[in-house]
């Protein structure tokens, strides 16, 4: 039996050393200290950057390294020459790089492997084909998506968001599941997995349907901005009445609307917009959309500074929506919120 287990062992090693080499590109060959000599990069830099990117921890003498990440050291000292990466963008834009790839890399990986063990074959051996196979296609997939992301972030940047601080009024939408905590105690770990991927999906179809963006989505809550304060009603609205329709899967949801100023900034949205919609919808009953009163404003046509005005009366609507008055509202940050309950007519 130890024979057999030795054997296994040895086979398994192979088999992983196989993939990693096929992924790097070749065997391991290089130590850090000898990456960052060819480089030319000095080693404390060499080991912020792998910090930031979330790499594991080589020792000196650790041969973990190919002469891809001497190119690859090599081609961030050139983007810190050239100033993309100055001191104070370096640490957030490689922190985001490397977490949003270790995430994808994981997903990834999991994926490979449920597909190995669908096709009863060795794991381990079924993974290194797969690899093979799949690895070329992938690279491919992730550039000509990251392109098309990058075309369409320019494309709004020039269509007239500032360049300088990344500041622009956008309708800013949180949505949660209703009662998550609940529900997620009473489901199995596969029936979770598939019930948030089920929530996921469909919202990220309907946002992306209604000229939304996806920001991120964080277990049971999905954070998405719009260009157009209508786009992103209807958008909560859409959620919210798929959500209390018993025929669908869709969980009950509850939604909080902000209109104003955001700074983006990596990908994320920030500021007093943002959180408002959060506590918005922290207050939000369940299948509920309330609106801030930027986002009333815009609705109703009526200038801001008027929608204080129009707070006196307890419904307000236009040929689209209807609005019912909230008492002002007292949450985290913010005393004395208005709000407004968004119904369709």
């Amino acid at each position: 039996m130890a024979d057999a287990g030795d054997e296994l062992g040895h086979d398994l090693g192979d088999n992983l050393e196989a993939v990693e080499g096929l992924l790097l590109g070749e065997a391991p060959s290089l130590t850090r200290l000898e990456v960052a000599e060819q480089a030319g990069v000095p080693m404390e830099v060499a080991e912020a950057l792998w910090r930031q990117l979330g790499f594991p921890h080589a020792a000196d003498d650790d041969v973990a390294f190919t002469p891809a990440d001497v190119v690859a050291l090599r081609q961030t000292r050139d983007l810190i020459d050239l100033g993309i990466l100055g001191p104070d963008r370096q640490a957030a834009l490689v922190r985001t790089w490397g977490r949003s790839f270790a995430r994808l890399a994981e997903w990834q990986t999991l994926l490979l492997a449920d597909v190995a063990r669908e096709a009863g074959a060795d794991p381990a051996t079924q993974l290194e084909v797969l690899s093979e196979q799949v690895l070329p296609l992938v690279d491919q997939l992730q550039s000509y998506v990251w392109r098309r992301h990058l075309a369409s972030a320019g494309s709004r940047m020039l269509a007239g968001e500032s360049a300088g601080q990344g500041v622009s009024d956008l309708a800013v939408c949180f949505a949660d599941i209703v009662g998550y905590t609940s529900r997620s105690k009473s489901l199995a770990e596969a029936e979770l997995v598939a019930w948030l991927e089920h929530f996921e999906d469909a919202a990220t179809g309907i946002v992306v349907d209604h000229g939304g963006r996806i920001i991120k989505t964080i277990g049971d809550e999905v954070l998405f901005v719009a260009d157009d304060v209508a786009a992103a009603a209807e958008i909560a609205l859409v959620l919210t009445e798929l959500g209390a329709d018993d025929s669908d899967d869709f969980p009950a949801v509850r939604a909080g609307i902000a209109f104003g100023p955001v700074t983006s900034r990596l990908g994320d949205v920030f500021g007093p917009t943002v959180n408002i919609a959060a506590r918005l919808t922290s207050v939000a009953r369940p299948d509920t959309v309330l609106v801030d009163k930027g986002a009333y404003a815009a609705l109703t046509g009526l200038e801001e500074d008027r929608a204080d005005d129009a707070a006196t009366h307890a419904d307000a609507g236009s040929s689209t929506y209807r609005f019912r008055r909230m008492r002002r509202t007292s949450v985290k940050g913010y005393s004395r919120l208005h709000s407004w309950v968004l119904r369709r007519p």
